[in-house]
């Protein structure tokens, strides 16, 4: 049936959360009222990436990108642009447009390369037939009808396709030893247990592309000798989980998983696994074991898990983003993949740029491309005008990067030498009113919780970094705390069973060599420049004090006092830091000091 309009509208967790349920089902009723449900075609899709503008609509022929929407322009849309051919220009993020404009054009998408997101804002992630419409299962029936094992394998190898969960091991080299190790049995997992804080890259693709995940694990069981896989997924990810059910019973209808795939012979199928949350099942090993239905902590290695995996039979784990690229890769060759990116890295990355960033969303870029380029170009620059301070990759497991290395490209290699590391892909910008020290804190607190507790490097290495920085951050650090911090980081990179305790050390120590002025003030002097940390700070009434008793009255001790058209004082031994009388000041007469 042939439509003359079609409107997608952003199906993602962000913009579900921001109504865009509602503007779908009131599109859907205005296009009924107005007469015209047999002209239109809506379709609730994945996440577009730019989250900052959400929820999105996006009106096809006219390629019209409506941002910040909310359920009651739906009268709109329908009567102004689905029937009289007019756009709705107060919705439009280009509010000037004058004529068909490609959406591409817009700087958050202008440098973007979108491989891994493909699909992703621009089909219906539960319906098999428009995933298979743009290319769907075409890499996994060349797989299957024209390639061997080996084959498939050496493609992947000549791609120079690296793994997009962190460590940035070359996926070919894994499938080859997935290939060639012995076992009664084998088995495909894909890594989907995301737990960064700030990073939502993995959820955001398999809630808008499902179909593409499964294609890749059954090529990946083609290339190995696997009949099993396994999507290992976060119980908190609800959509994900749906759409990948969804996805799994269609490609089961249509023959593209159980037995006889596609009547090649082939036999393959998938499970779901539903992970509690823990951030160390991220970790191979430990991913594993839960599957197994054992408590999940890492095992030493090696073995590795392509040679004894899941029940000690040859295991390959990719993440997600990693499957999403093969079968890309596997449909338009090794080569055309090889060109994209840097000498060291090559392909896209993705990446949920957040923090105090002015488009925050999801970025996918060619590798190489450099921190200054996402931040000040595609993420638009600092929030409200402020100054850049740091940029975190990698999540927990990440350094800060300053604003001397924006210029650095990013692959895996270079990440490292600054100290941080790829990571499965959180950014998270910083600006001048973000304190190292509060941020470090942060971030050791969570590996302290998220820490399995089997080896005692990590176990109590966590736990005496966050003491210390727990001190600093109250005024009562020392020197000397500073060296303690270096070395108990030091030990637990060299001495942590696996990653999590090996880079839980990373943003303390990139912001100790980046950004030691900042920690010699909390020590020193007692100082937190930015004020994020409040034993450190003292609120002081100036001047400006009219003595309206409006800070008085705010004040949760009562240590304001004054008289009426007088100016206030704040007894400083009974002031508790909180910031209310800041919050309360009309005339901003009280400054923090």
């Amino acid at each position: 049936m042939a439509y003359s309009h079609y409107i997608l509208v952003c199906g993602g967790s962000a913009c579900e959360s921001s109504a865009a349920k509602k503007i779908y089902e009131n599109l859907l009723v205005e296009a009924k009222t107005q007469g015209v449900e047999k002209d239109v075609q809506i379709v609730k899709t994945g996440c577009f990436g730019f989250c900052e503008k959400g929820p999105i609509v996006k009106v096809l022929p006219e390629d019209s990108f409506y941002v910040n929407v909310v359920p009651e322009d739906a009268h709109e849309i329908i009567s102004e642009q689905i029937i009289k051919g007019r756009e709705v220009s107060r919705l439009l993020y280009d509010k000037s447009k004058k004529s068909v404009a490609d959406v591409d054009d817009i700087p958050f998408y202008k440098k973007q390369l979108r491989i891994v997101l493909r699909n992703c804002g621009i089909i219906n992630p539960e319906s098999i037939e428009e995933y298979i419409a743009r290319d769907g299962y075409a890499g996994l029936e060349k797989a299957l009808f024209e390639m061997t094992p080996e084959k498939i394998v050496e493609e992947v190898k000549v791609s120079g396709l690296r793994g997009r969960g962190g460590a940035g091991f070359p996926t070919g080299l894994k499938w080859e030893a997935g290939l060639k190790a012995k076992g009664a049995e084998k088995y495909v997992v894909c890594n989907a247990d995301e737990g960064d804080p700030g990073a939502y890259m993995d959820r955001s693709t398999i809630e808008g592309d499902p179909h593409s995940i499964l294609e890749a694990m059954i090529i990946c069981g083609k290339a190995i000798g696997a009949h099993k896989g396994f999507v290992y997924i976060r119980a908190e990810y609800p959509l994900a989980v749906h759409r990948l059910e969804m996805a799994i019973e269609q490609a089961h209808k249509n023959g593209l998983l159980g037995k006889n795939i596609l009547g090649s012979g082939f036999d393959f199928d998938i499970e779901i696994r539903l992970g509690a949350g823990a951030f160390v099942c991220g970790e191979e090993t430990a991913l594993l074991r839960s599957i197994e239905g054992k408590r999940g902590m890492p095992t030493p290695k090696p073995p590795f898990p392509a040679q004894s995996g899941l029940w000690g039979m040859p295991t390959i784990i990719d993440n997600v983003e990693t499957l999403a690229n093969i079968p890309v890769i596997i449909t338009k060759g090794a080569n055309w993949f090889n060109k994209i990116g840097d000498e060291d890295s090559k392909g896209t990355k993705v990446f949920a740029l957040t923090g105090k960033i002015a488009n925050s969303g999801l970025v996918e870029v060619p590798m190489g491309t450099t921190l200054r380029e996402i931040i000040f170009e595609i993420g638009g620059g600092i929030k409200n005008g402020k100054k850049f301070k740091g940029v975190q990759t990698g999540g927990p497991s990440g350094g800060i990067i300053s604003e001397s290395e924006l210029d650095t490209p990013i692959d895996f290699g270079s990440l490292v030498k600054l100290g941080s590391m790829m990571g499965s892909g959180g950014m998270i910008v910083m600006d001048e009113d973000d304190c190292v020290v509060d941020i470090s804190k942060f971030y050791m607190e969570f590996c302290v919780d998220e820490s399995c507790g089997k080896c005692s490097p990590c176990r109590i290495g966590t736990r005496q970094m966050h003491t210390i920085l727990d001190k600093i951050s109250k005024g009562s650090g020392t020197m000397d705390d500073l060296k303690k911090l270096e070395d108990i980081g030091s030990a637990m990179q060299a001495c942590s069973l696996c990653a999590l305790g090996q880079s839980a050390p990373n943003p303390t120590l990139s912001t100790l060599k980046k950004f030691r002025s900042e920690y010699e003030a909390h020590v020193i002097n007692k100082k937190c420049s930015p004020g994020k940390c409040k034993n450190l700070l003292t609120y002081f009434i100036t001047d400006k004090c009219v003595g309206c008793t409006a800070c008085a009255r705010q004040c949760p001790v009562s240590c304001i006092s004054g008289e009426v058209k007088s100016r206030h004082v704040i007894d400083q031994a009974k002031c508790v830091k909180c910031g209310s009388c800041e919050r309360a000041c009309k005339f901003h007469a009280i400054i923090r000091k």
